[in-house]
């Protein structure tokens, strides 16, 4: 055997990467989980270590002000935040999302207006997209943005917007031509100052109690015209690139709530006495945990595949980005459920993590494209040959 053989590995800079972010996470965010979700405030201590230690962004290139990471790394900051706590993964992920439009197709003079204040923590970005009755038929959205001379004018409302109210700056996608249906839609970069920009009210969700989610409304919202990102009429492709890079990214979010999850029913198993016998000496539970192990694994694997193929920038990423995001995600519930069911009753109680991992894994099937829609964008890939 080679030892130096060192295809289909992780480079030694992405395992110190995890060490770093572990250790953080574990010091300085998993200690604050429990209370965040149970008064559904924003995870602040998380957000402050992050951008002390500059993993708020990772993936920023440095001529922007930014640490340069690849895509992988980026999956991996946020697996490992969300092994400790899913709502403050999303400070990184959500980031990630409303910049990756930005990265892909902005122009130069944008990317220095925006890019160097998030990678400073000085900002932070969200990404707004669905509406009400534009949520997976994402093209059909009703919000319209109008030229009027050097500025563009806003009007409608988004929703699901994650970090709306902490974030600064908003990738919007509107409608800009009605008559050319998804190339009629434009994409844009408002900043929460924008005159006409308002912020609505939390909802009250399952999980993910820290992040707050909330709709952001246009009333004649005016912003300068040079911040479209690319040209008039191509947002909607913009938007589906964008997914095709982050897709992963919530994946990883998913790999982190299970691992997080194992590694309790794990301890718990070989802590824990029934009939006279660890729990973990019980051979239907060792399947259960093999079972919940094997799914966690191979999960990660697919979503570091995932990401790695959309660094190197190849074509036809919809097919790897979905399976990532959807067997992850599926893999999120499936082990967060027989966490909570290991435990027995004390997994149904609040005085165990896998209660909280349980309802924060739900909605890795639901946001960035439900499970049902990862699955048509796969048949549709394979279809196509």
């Amino acid at each position: 055997m080679d030892a130096a053989f060192d295809t289909y590995r992780l480079s030694d800079e992405h395992e110190a990467l995890r060490d770093a972010v572990r250790a953080l996470a574990e010091k300085e965010i998993a200690p604050h989980a429990a209370e965040v979700d149970e008064r559904g405030r924003y995870p602040s201590e998380a957000q402050d270590a992050l951008v002390k230690a500059g993993f708020q962004a990772v993936i920023i290139p440095e001529e922007y002000g930014g640490e340069g990471a690849d895509e992988l790394a980026g999956c991996i900051v946020i697996e490992e935040v969300a092994r400790v706590c899913a709502s403050s993964s999303l400070i990184p992920a959500v980031n990630g999302l409303g910049m990756t439009p930005i990265l892909l197709s902005a122009s130069d003079e944008l990317k220095k207006q925006v890019l160097p204040s998030i990678a400073a923590g000085e900002a932070m970005i969200s990404y707004a997209l669905s509406e009400r009755e534009a949520g997976s038929d994402a093209a059909s959205m009703k919000t319209r943005a109008r030229r009027d001379g050097d500025h563009y004018v806003l009007n409608g409302t988004k929703c699901w917007i994650t970090n709306a109210g902490v974030s600064t700056w908003y990738t919007v996608m509107a409608v800009t031509d009605p008559g050319r249906g998804a190339n009629g839609i434009s994409a844009f970069v408002v900043h929460r100052d924008d005159p006409g920009f308002e912020v609505g009210p939390k909802e009250r969700k399952l999980g993910i109690a820290g992040s707050p989610t909330r709709e952001i409304y246009f009333s004649d919202c005016r912003i300068p015209a040079d911040r479209i990102i690319g040209a008039e009429g191509t947002g909607f492709k913009t938007a589906l690139r964008t997914l095709d890079h982050t897709r992963p990214t919530i994946g990883a979010q998913a790999v982190g709530i299970a691992q997080g999850a194992l590694d309790i029913a794990v301890a718990y198993a070989k802590e824990r006495k029934q009939f006279g016998k660890h729990l973990a000496e019980f051979q239907g539970l060792q399947f259960m945990l093999a079972d919940m192990a094997m799914k966690v694994e191979a999960a990660r694997q697919l979503v570091y595949v995932a990401a790695s193929r959309a660094e190197r920038g190849e074509p036809n990423l919809g097919f790897i980005s979905s399976a990532a995001k959807c067997l992850a995600s599926d893999t999120a519930m499936s082990v967060t459920t027989d966490a909570v069911q290991l435990l027995g009753g004390a997994g149904y109680t609040k005085d165990f993590p896998v209660e909280r991992m349980m309802r924060d894994a739900k909605i890795t099937q639901i946001y960035e494209g439900t499970n049902q829609i990862q699955r048509m964008v796969m048949a549709r890939a394979l279809l196509k040959g």
